[in-house]
């Protein structure tokens, strides 16, 4: 069983939102419909809100949080890679967030970004919209291929059949 926590506010969570056992989820959190959250993440909306979009996949340690006055905003269709942390940011729809990635206060990845593994995208940065950024700290280094483009949407399909297949439902 998940570790669900009302303290600092009741998560709202979609019924066909996938929690996994070992994930905690606390305070002020949204999960849409078709989120799959997976082992050992762990999401705080202590004391700011968090929401998170349609058929998003949080992996394996990943960690969101907030700051006071600054929620996290994730839109629909993310992945957000095993390790990455997203710290008071926003993240628009189909947006990939690399493993190890980290998002600081005031970051924003617009629609269709991607941050490569490994990143660090500074308070108040800005990844525009199809762009790739890289490094520590990012720097943006090119526009997006389409085939990035149709893997991402890929690997999102992929993790929204593997986690129905996880607790025993239909593959879509």
């Amino acid at each position: 069983m998940s570790v669900i926590h009302t303290v600092y506010g009741h998560p709202n969570i979609d019924s066909s939102a996938i929690v996994f056992p070992t994930a905690v989820v606390s305070g002020d959190v949204t999960l849409a419909r078709g989120c799959n959250i997976w082992h050992h993440v762990t999401i705080r909306g202590d004391m700011a809100p968090i929401t998170i979009g349609e058929d998003t996949n949080v992996q394996d340690n990943a960690v969101i949080h907030v700051n006071a006055d600054r929620p996290t905003l994730i839109g629909k269709r993310v992945t957000i890679g095993h390790g990455a942390i997203i710290h008071g940011a926003t993240v628009g729809d189909d947006v990939l967030i690399g493993m190890g990635s980290i998002l600081l206060d005031g970051a924003v990845v617009e629609s269709g970004a991607m941050v490569g593994a490994g990143t660090l995208v500074p308070p108040g940065k800005t990844v525009p919209t199809q762009m790739l950024a890289i490094g520590n700290p990012m720097r943006i280094v090119r526009t997006l291929t389409e085939a990035e483009r149709l893997d991402n949407r890929k690997n999102i399909d992929r993790y929204l059949a593997m986690a129905a297949a996880s607790v025993g439902g239909e593959t879509t």
